[in-house]
């Protein structure tokens, strides 16, 4: 029996962000499971833009599907990078759906915020990730993308999350969603900070990371409004892949999709 894990995200344009992290998410499932893994990105945008400025030819979801049938894949689990069960994350099923019966058996992943272990352990990362600021005079203030969908309470249940390590000093905002930038800045401002510490609440640290959350020149950016606002503000440009610990939550969610086969 022929058995693969398909490992699928959203993709950037970053060669290295996608190294560091996308690679390095993918390395950790084929090293838990054993498995061959391949690769598909769910943004045609991103792959079309790799494709002309690199030479690399990535699949989209149906076109790693398509290969799997042809390589005469028996077994298929399909392990999504999406950090919420939100619009992404339908789509996938919904396309997985439509191959069931080119294969004897398939199974998704959950993605990396499912249940309280998950939050537990991307929040515990993420104070160990940031332990250098532990000073009681730093904010660290995570951004996340954020979603129209009702997946978009991850947010707010990492905030509680936070709230419950006693790290009251962690704070979660969103760029397209609640908690707005506004939210967060009020937040922040009920505490006795000089300084804060931005990083991104995202998978990888691209386009989100460089421009809406860094980018010294831009005055609606994050950096410019915390800065703005008085505190002395520090950009950590890395993505959530970068962390081992939860590079294993997705790894973790990979093994029990192949269980439950």
């Amino acid at each position: 029996m022929k058995r693969e894990i398909l490992v699928v995200s959203f993709g950037t344009t970053s060669e290295e962000s996608r190294r560091l992290n996308i690679g390095a998410v993918e390395q950790a499932i084929e090293d838990a499971c054993g498995l061959t893994v391949r690769r598909a990105f769910t943004s045609q945008m991103i792959i079309n833009i790799i494709a002309k400025r690199e030479g690399v030819r990535i699949d989209n979801v149906r076109e790693a599907l398509d290969r799997a049938v042809r390589d005469g894949i028996n077994t298929l689990v399909v392990q999504p990078t999406h950090l919420m069960s939100g619009l992404e994350y339908d789509k996938l099923k919904g396309i997985l759906d439509e191959y069931l019966g080119h294969f004897e058996s398939t199974a998704l992943g959950a993605p990396l915020l499912t249940g309280d272990e998950d939050f537990a352990g991307v929040a515990g990362a993420l104070v160990g990730a940031c332990a250098e600021y532990d000073d009681g005079e730093t904010a660290v203030v995570l951004m996340g993308h954020g979603t129209e969908a009702a997946a978009n309470g991850i947010y707010d249940r990492m905030q509680e999350t936070f709230a419950r390590m006693g790290k009251k000093n962690f704070f979660v905002g969103t760029v397209e969603a609640s908690p707005s930038l506004d939210d967060v800045i009020a937040a922040t401002g009920k505490g006795d900070y000089r300084r804060v510490v931005l990083r991104p609440l995202m998978l990888v640290a691209g386009n989100h990371a460089v421009n809406d959350m860094a980018d010294p020149d831009d005055p609606d950016s994050w950096y410019s409004r915390f800065t703005a606002a008085g505190y002395e503000t520090v950009c950590v440009i890395e993505g959530l892949g970068q962390i081992p610990a939860v590079r294993d939550i997705y790894a973790d969610h990979a093994l029990g999709a192949i269980d439950s086969i």
